[in-house]
């Protein structure tokens, strides 16, 4: 356990415990360099003591981490504290989907299709890129306040075989999620996830799972041969359409479920449909009781024998033997012992010198050509020839290849490598080469944006121009570039753009007859300070400028002070010579 202010890695500064179960501690805790907040899952118990299990849950971990969509929770961080492994994630501030069933009891059928968009959405991600939740459980969902669905513990559920029931303690929650196959030991696709899914949507509904029982096997034993109740007998007000994805969902035969995430997204969509009103109860295309129920039990048996679900307690046999036949029996036994020994010496050098090399020599195989088909269709090709292809898809540039589609391997095609050999795809993003356009005239703040989210760097040059008006007002726009239309670059060149470099000159205030208020725009306009000095003069207009103090095409400069005279009338009440107190007569322009 960690307490308040102790650090993880010197770095995730623990703040509080938020939560206990049996795979991991949880904690809020501090990222010191990024400067956030995250959750910090700590594995506990017999899972970090598990050597085995450590290096797949790193492995899984870090292949989860590849991972963005926004109904999947952010893994940011995998690594290992002093023996104690740990997965740093975004920090959802919300409650779980558990939480809100218990709280709520049942959720509305709109409310729970909601969230089984979002949970199909997010899962859809997941399948395409390859990765199996295989935990899905209402204890992994949050629920944000928002309503936004996050999927949680991708990396730990990936991890951690399933069909294992005495792995951990936190069994007896993922059991009512576990889907037959998992239970009969015959592993997990994609259409694992979906039977969970379905499980968790009867839940939403129903406010309770359709399967329980005292012991994980009970359950799991239900999950094979149990068919599922009808949720239309639990909540009256769920339509046969939801009922009829629920079941389709659920089906315990994986050839009678949803093919994928994608397919089940788009039936709920439509679950509501006027045009669905009518529809009819689901029915099986396939069997549904074609899965072995005994294999679940296999873990448990050990020295126990089990049939027809009871124990049964087997007694030895008690014989009394004669002195003699006990001599005999010790002979007869060293010799059996003795060509047993011999046999198994003849048998285990010919296995060694010949049928061993023969039967585990790894044939050679030639990388099949996929460029040009989709990663999946790709995929679907190098198994087909026995080859592993790698989980993490990578990126290409290149111009002879269709954006999207596969451009090549590692190693490349024809070349030959052992059977099962790991073959990594790469997948094309078109041409990295950008054609630079004429960008004159256009706002240089579009231009910009537009050149940088290619990959280019974008320099910004201002060029010296006469304001005859015709830059007024178009101080944004690009006048030039450098290099010119047509040219070809690269990710992370550079592009110069020249803006005008407008200079900008004092009008004539005197001769072009503006008014005082056409002045005062003028300063407010290019940041001046104005000072007006009001001289009588009979001869003039009132109001007429007859001075200014900066001349007519002089160069403006920001913040400077323009002083002007204006002509004003003598008052009739005049006072001696033709002066008004405080105001100085107009002298030829002389002050």
């Amino acid at each position: 356990m960690f307490s308040k202010g102790q650090k993880i890695n010197d770095r995730y500064e623990i703040i509080k415990s938020i939560g206990e179960g049996g795979m991991a501690n949880v904690y809020l805790a501090y990222d010191t360099i990024l400067e956030r907040n995250v959750a910090v899952k700590v594995l506990r118990g017999d899972l970090a003591d598990d050597d085995k299990f450590v290096r797949r849950f790193q492995r899984e971990a870090l292949s989860a981490s590849s991972l963005s969509h926004p109904n999947i929770v952010e893994m940011y961080d995998v690594g290992e504290d002093n023996g104690n492994f740990y997965i740093v994630m975004e920090y959802i501030d919300g409650k779980t989907l558990k939480q809100l069933i218990k709280r709520r009891g049942h959720l509305t059928v709109t409310e729970a299709i909601d969230i089984m968009l979002q949970l199909t959405d997010g899962l859809i991600a997941a399948h395409d890129s390859y990765i199996i939740h295989r935990d899905i459980k209402p204890q992994n969902i949050m629920i944000l306040e928002d309503g936004m669905v996050k999927i949680t513990d991708f990396g730990i559920a990936m991890a951690i075989n399933a069909a294992d029931l005495t792995q951990t303690n936190s069994v007896m929650g993922s059991v009512h999620y576990l889907p037959p196959e998992q239970a009969a030991g015959k592993g997990s696709t994609i259409k694992s996830d979906i039977y969970s899914l379905g499980i968790l949507f009867y839940e939403m509904l129903a406010g309770t799972m359709p399967f329980r029982g005292e012991t994980a096997v009970e359950i799991a034993l239900k999950h094979i041969k149990d068919p599922m109740p009808s949720i239309r007998k639990i909540n009256s007000k769920v339509p046969q359409s939801v009922e009829n994805i629920i079941l389709k969902a659920t089906a315990k035969n994986p050839k009678n479920r949803y093919n994928n995430a994608r397919e089940l997204h788009d039936d709920l969509t439509t679950a509501l449909s006027p045009d669905r009103e009518n529809e009819k109860r689901f029915i099986f295309k396939y069997a549904e009781d074609d899965l072995d129920e005994t294999k679940v039990l296999d873990t448990l048996k050990d020295e126990l024998k089990i049939k027809d679900n009871k124990l049964i307690e087997e007694k030895p046999e008690v014989k009394d033997i004669t002195l003699e036949e006990f001599d005999d029996k010790k002979k007869n036994k060293i010799t059996k012992i003795l060509i047993i020994v011999c046999s198994i010496l003849v048998i285990g050098l010919l296995l060694i010198v010949v049928i061993i090399p023969t039967i585990f020599k790894t044939p050679d195989v030639k990388v099949p050509d996929v460029s040009g088909l989709t990663v999946r269709e790709a995929t679907k090709e190098l198994e087909k020839f026995g080859l592993t292809v790698a989980t993490k898809v990578k990126d290409d540039y290149t111009d002879e290849i269709e954006k999207g589609k596969v451009s090549k391997t590692e190693p490349e095609a024809r070349q030959t490598v052992k059977k099962g050999a790991k073959i990594v795809i790469y997948k094309s993003l078109g041409s990295d080469k950008i054609t630079i356009e004429d960008y004159t005239g256009i706002d240089y703040n579009k231009v910009q944006a537009s050149l940088e989210v290619k990959g280019l760097s974008v320099i910004i040059e201002y060029k010296t121009v006469d304001d005859k008006g015709k830059y007024k007002g178009k101080e944004n726009l690009v006048i030039g570039q450098s290099p010119e239309k047509g040219t070809n670059l690269l990710n992370g060149d550079s592009i110069t753009l020249y803006l005008p470099k407008v200079i900008k000159e004092y009008p004539d205030f005197i001769n072009e007859q503006y008014k005082v208020s056409e002045v005062q725009e003028f300063c407010k306009e290019y940041d001046l300070q104005l000072e007006i000095e009001e001289v009588i003069d009979d001869t003039k207009e009132e109001g007429t400028i007859i001075y200014q103090s900066r001349p007519a095409g002089s160069e403006i400069a920001e913040r400077v002070t323009l002083k002007i005279k204006v002509t004003k009338k003598t008052p009739a009440n005049g006072g001696e010579d033709g002066k008004i107190d405080g105001m100085v007569p107009y002298n030829n322009g002389e002050e």
